[in-house]
């Protein structure tokens, strides 16, 4: 694919993945009601002008909490993917720039994290930790940082061998500043990559845990909780599953696009 073709297909994605973004973080304005306020009036009432999306088995608007349930999903999924960027990235780039036992010990953990499936470890910390919102992210962020350390770990590695790395050692430049000026800026790009692509993972474990009942609890607004919740009356109002659905499938296919669409473009 044409290199210009690639860009302007990036920056469409990327503005359709701002849009939610914005659509989530400022959830109050765009909200036509209050998705908490329960009314017995209006229980499973059909999508209308006043409730676009419908009502839920409380009568509470799925409009408004599908938005600010995806402020709670796509907030917990930046700040997971934000913690596991950063301890990922600063023990790849130890352990591959000083090697020793410590790269092989924390390898080594490594290895046994990646040994058993993510969701399952997440299940079993969440279920010991009573669920809650810190308890899914620290069940997911158990099993996160790993990705970011390995390629982090590769990419030091290959680069701490180059001659400037060895012109900066016979310089008297300390490991500190080697380490954050010449190698982090060199390997932040396809970390970065890797982030992207870990959003849709990250998104499909937080709903999940929610949908199982040990992520985040009633009543905060959260799209698998929400999921959850209207999965018993779904034949008598399919709109209270489907649209949250939909929010998790299309953010999901979005990240994972743009993602790849980076990836390729670095390629080129």
């Amino acid at each position: 694919m044409n290199k210009e073709k690639l860009k302007l297909k990036i920056i469409y994605v990327a503005t359709i993945a701002a849009m939610i973004v914005v659509l989530t973080l400022f959830a109050g304005f765009f909200a036509p009601n209050d998705p908490y306020a329960t009314s017995a009036e209006g229980i499973r009432m059909a999508p209308s002008f006043s409730y676009p999306f419908g009502t839920d088995n409380l009568g509470r608007c799925v409009f408004s909490r599908v938005l600010y349930g995806g402020r709670t999903t796509i907030g917990m999924t930046f700040l997971l993917v934000a913690i596991a960027f950063v301890i990922g990235t600063f023990v790849g780039m130890i352990c591959g720039y000083f090697g020793g036992w410590l790269d092989r010990f924390l390898m080594r953990i490594a290895d046994v994290t990646l040994a058993f499936p993510q969701m399952v470890i997440a299940i079993a910390v969440a279920g010991i930790l009573g669920g809650g919102l810190w308890g899914v992210l620290l069940a997911l962020g158990i099993t996160m940082w790993v990705s970011f350390a390995r390629l982090a770990r590769s990419h030091t590695y290959s680069l701490k061998s180059q001659p400037y790395i060895s012109a900066a050692i016979l310089s008297g430049k300390s490991d500190f500043y080697i380490l954050t000026k010449h190698i982090l800026p060199n390997i932040l790009a396809p970390l970065l990559t890797n982030a992207l692509t870990q959003i849709g993972v990250t998104m499909i474990g937080i709903s999940g845990l929610s949908f199982l009942g040990i992520g985040v609890q009633a009543p905060m607004a959260e799209w698998g909780q929400m999921i959850a919740e209207a999965r018993a009356y779904i034949q008598i109002a399919p709109w209270a599953v489907l649209f949250p659905a939909l929010a998790i499938a299309i953010t999901i296919i979005v990240f994972n696009y743009l993602g790849d669409l980076i990836m390729d473009y670095r390629e080129l």
